[in-house]
């Protein structure tokens, strides 16, 4: 007969949690994959801001926002 006790799982590992924004001149920030400006063309990577139109390269202007333990949002790199 088997005991019928439950398994010990183990802990999953913490996987840091991170945005990757585009800030425009207009004041709107929009959100876009980490690898988008590793995919399609030169001309395709450029987002247009949902605000204003204006057109920017992710690959110039990715801002990475990581969340921090303390319970903030922090800029982690440009």
């Amino acid at each position: 007969m088997s005991s019928g006790g439950s398994k010990k799982s183990r802990p999953s590992p913490r996987i840091p949690l991170s945005m990757f924004l585009v800030p425009c001149s207009c004041g709107a920030t929009f959100a876009v994959a980490e690898n988008y400006h590793h995919q399609g063309s030169a001309w395709s990577r450029y987002l247009a801001c949902p605000a204003c139109g204006k057109r920017h390269d992710p690959k110039n202007r990715l801002l990475q926002v990581g969340y921090q333990r303390e319970g903030y949002w922090k800029v982690d790199g440009c």
